[in-house]
């Protein structure tokens, strides 16, 4: 009986999260900056904690994943190891998202200041960088087997001349 799921499976599912994550946790706090909704901002630092530790699995699963893949044949190596080199910068930005999350929620559960204004910026700065590291890593991973993200993209405008 084949396994549900293996570790090639596991990175493919929790990568997502990890882009997505940073995204949506971004979207979800500037609606309670907007709104000026406490609970709304402590909804997007859950989200962004539960992002931050999709890169635990992200990692373990990760390595997993590089040795099913490099048994498949026409994978290029090159294609992985730039996934890999990216992945370590994403990692260490989810690190950096998931501990800049905690020092503000502490910061504004506990200290309750009066203006978390900043708090909630640089936290959102933080997780749209996150966003953008780990979109990019997500593409390298893609083009390791995605051969299609290879093919220069056609311009509409000239082919319609």
């Amino acid at each position: 009986m084949e396994s549900l799921m293996n570790p090639t499976h596991l990175h493919m599912l929790v990568t997502h999260l990890s882009i997505f994550g940073a995204i949506l946790g971004a979207l979800v706090l500037i609606w309670g900056m907007i709104t000026k909704s406490h609970q709304t901002r402590i909804a997007a630092y859950l989200l962004f904690i539960l992002t931050s530790l999709t890169a635990f699995i992200n990692d373990f699963s990760g390595e997993a994943a590089s040795r099913t893949v490099r048994q498949i044949g026409g994978v290029s190596r090159d294609a992985i190891k730039e996934h890999h080199l990216a992945a370590q910068f994403g990692l260490l930005s989810l690190y950096i998202l998931g501990g800049a999350t905690l020092i503000a929620m502490i910061y504004i559960l506990i200290k309750k200041p009066a203006k978390t204004n900043a708090i909630n910026w640089l936290v959102l700065v933080v997780s749209l960088w996150s966003f953008s590291v780990t979109a990019r890593t997500g593409y390298l991973g893609g083009k390791i087997r995605h051969t299609e993200l290879e093919t220069p993209v056609v311009d509409s405008i000239n082919v319609a001349k």
